[in-house]
C-alpha cells in the first residue's frame, strides 16, 4: 500500500511493443524527480518541512513539486509559463500550491526569461525560499535511480538503446548513467525539437512547436552533451504523426514527446537491430488533445518518413535530422553550451 498518491503516480509501466522495442510509459514522470529532489534536501538539512520551494515550470514539473511538497510538508510556489493548462492550476490550488503566470510572449525563450527574472525578484523578497532550480540542479537525477534498476530487472539482458526527449537533461541522463553503472551496454538517444538552444537547432524555427518539456530557449544545465550517442530533432507534424501511430497501433496514449520518440526508436531500430530499444513516455496525452490528437485524419504515414542524415548543424532542415553525436558540433551556430562538459550525477 503506498504512503501517498505521489509515490504510486510515479511507478512507470514497461510495456513491450515487440520483442525487441518497450516503451517506458509514465503517467506523469518528473514526480520521479520532484520526490527524489525533496528527499535529497530533507535528509541533508538543506530545507526543513513547513518550508517553502519554488521554481519555474511550463506545467508538469509545477505538478510533480506540488506532489512532492504535499507528501512531506512542504509549501509550493510556481513562476508558471501561460502554457499550464486549467486542469493543472485548478489541482495546485486545491494541493496548495500558489501560481503565477508570466505576460504572454512571442517566443519561448522570453517566456523562460521572464520566468527565471520574477524567481529572482522572489527570492530577493523571500531569502528563506529554497530555489528548486529544475533545470540546472542534479539533485533532479537522484529519483531516477529506482526506475533505471527496475528496468535492469525486467528488461531482456543485452545492449539497450534509450530514447527519449531531452528536457532538463535529467530523466535520460540519469538513466543512461545510472543503467550504464548497473554495468549495461546503453546507447543513449536524444530527442529535441527545431528552435531549442541544447542541441544548436535554434537557428531553424518550428512556428507550430509546442512539444513541452523537451527543449529549451536558455541553456540548461542539468544536460550533459557527453552523455548521448545520437541526436534527432522532430517536428510538430512528425510528432503528431507519431504519437497518432503509438495510440492506434499499441493505445498507448501519450503526449507529443513521445510521438517524437517512438518515431526515433523505430527508425533506430531499423538502422542497429543489435540491441533493444526503450522509448520514454513522459506523460499522457490529454493536455493534447485539442492542439494535436484532433488532427489525426491528417497525420502522415509513419513508414514513409525519414531523418535527413547531417554531419553539420548547418545542414539540420525540416521536418526531422538526425546524427551521430558530436559529430555535428562544427558549425557556426553551435552555442557554448553544447561544448560544456558536466560532472557525474552526486
Amino acid at each position: 500500500m503506498h504512503p501517498h498518491i505521489a509515490e504510486a503516480v510515479k511507478k512507470p509501466d514497461l510495456i513491450s511493443l515487440a520483442p525487441d522495442l518497450a516503451c517506458l510509459r509514465f503517467e506523469t514522470m518528473k514526480v520521479y524527480s520532484a520526490l527524489g529532489a525533496v528527499r535529497h534536501l530533507l535528509a541533508s538539512g538543506a530545507v526543513r518541512p513547513g518550508d517553502t520551494l519554488v521554481d519555474s515550470s511550463s506545467g508538469i514539473y509545477a505538478q510533480a513539486l506540488a506532489l512532492a511538497c504535499h507528501r512531506y510538508g512542504m509549501k509550493c510556489h510556481i513562476v508558471g509559463s501561460t502554457t499550464v493548462d486549467r486542469s493543472t492550476r485548478v489541482q495546485l490550488e486545491i494541493l496548495g500550491a500558489t501560481l503565477e503566470q508570466v505576460a504572454p510572449s512571442q517566443n519561448l525563450r522570453l517566456d523562460q526569461e521572464l520566468r527565471v527574472r520574477r524567481i529572482a525578484e522572489i527570492l530577493a523578497d523571500n531569502p528563506s525560499y529554497h530555489w528548486m532550480r529544475q533545470y540546472h540542479d542534479d539533485i533532479h537525477y537522484l529519483g531516477y535511480e529506482d526506475v533505471a534498476a527496475e528496468m535492469d530487472a525486467d528488461l531482456p539482458a543485452g545492449p539497450l538503446a534509450l530514447v527519449g526527449g531531452v528536457g532538463s537533461g535529467a530523466s535520460t541522463g540519469a538513466l543512461a548513467t545510472y543503467l550504464r553503472e548497473a554495468g549495461r551496454d546503453v546507447s543513449l538517444v536524444g530527442v529535441q525539437p527545431f528552435g531549442s538552444v541544447t542541441f544548436g537547432s535554434e537557428h531553424v524555427a518550428d512556428p507550430d512547436m509546442i512539444i513541452a518539456g523537451i527543449g529549451s530557449a536558455i541553456e540548461f544545465r542539468n544536460v550533459r552533451h557527453e552523455l548521448y550517442d545520437r541526436v534527432h530533432w522532430v517536428n510538430f507534424d512528425s510528432a503528431v504523426s507519431g504519437a497518432v501511430s503509438l495510440l492506434r497501433t499499441s493505445g498507448i496514449f501519450a503526449g507529443l514527446s513521445a510521438g517524437a520518440a517512438y518515431l526515433t526508436a523505430l527508425w533506430e531500430r531499423r538502422r542497429d537491430d543489435t540491441r533493444t530499444y526503450v522509448f520514454i513516455a513522459a506523460d499522457t496525452g490529454h493536455r493534447y488533445v485539442e492542439s494535436a490528437y484532433a488532427r489525426h485524419e491528417q497525420a502522415l504515414d509513419i513508414d514513409t518518413l525519414k531523418p535527413h542524415e547531417i554531419t553539420s548543424l548547418d545542414e539540420l532542415r525540416h521536418p526531422w535530422s538526425t546524427t551521430a553525436w558530436p559529430a555535428a558540433i562544427p558549425s557556426a551556430a553551435t552555442p557554448s553550451a553544447v561544448t560544456r562538459s558536466a560532472a557525474t550525477p552526486s
